[in-house]
């Protein structure tokens, strides 16, 4: 079985779990995007919640469908921690899968922010990471809407996705 996310659907997960957010009464300084999928949240969140102050980390971990590097690497340029300092973060991505990759930009983050959060999309239950903001919660393998289709290509050049794409 596959979770199957549509761009609609994906509107829809954004607003829902900026509401959440809101309701919480949190209110970040920075929304902090883990590129790829995360920059999709990140700024559907921040023009949510009204946080102008959007940064990205890249994190190389997913080498393809269930295969990953053995730890999640952030890959240059990293944000500067000083430009967090004090301030509430909100740590953005598409799914807390194994944790891994998140608890590498909290632990990044927590020696010098107010205050750092995490909301995702899903969250599944082997995630080292508990997200405070989830919006649904799932085992199974998720398609999302950005990653399904293959590769944009010059025509009549190999439309397949790459490992390094994923």
């Amino acid at each position: 079985m596959r979770e199957n996310l549509s761009y609609e659907q994906f509107g829809v997960a954004v607003r829902e779990l900026a509401q959440t957010i809101a309701d919480d009464g949190y209110q970040p300084d920075v929304v902090l995007s883990i590129a790829r999928g995360g920059v999709f949240v990140a700024g559907g969140l921040a023009y949510a919640l009204d946080c102008k102050n959007i940064h990205l980390v890249n994190v190389e971990f997913y080498t393809g469908v269930g295969t990953t590097l053995e730890m999640p690497v952030m890959l240059a340029p990293v944000p500067n921690a000083i430009d967090f300092t004090d301030k509430k973060v909100l740590i953005a991505d598409d799914v807390a899968d194994t944790g891994k990759t998140l608890k590498l930009v909290r632990d990044f983050c927590l020696d010098a922010v107010a205050e750092v959060r995490s909301a995702v999309i899903y969250e599944k239950s082997q995630s080292l990471v508990k997200c405070e903001y989830v919006w649904r919660r799932t085992d199974e393998w998720i398609n999302f809407p950005w990653s399904v289709l293959p590769v944009v290509r010059k025509s009549g050049e190999p439309t397949t996705r790459s490992k390094e794409a994923l």
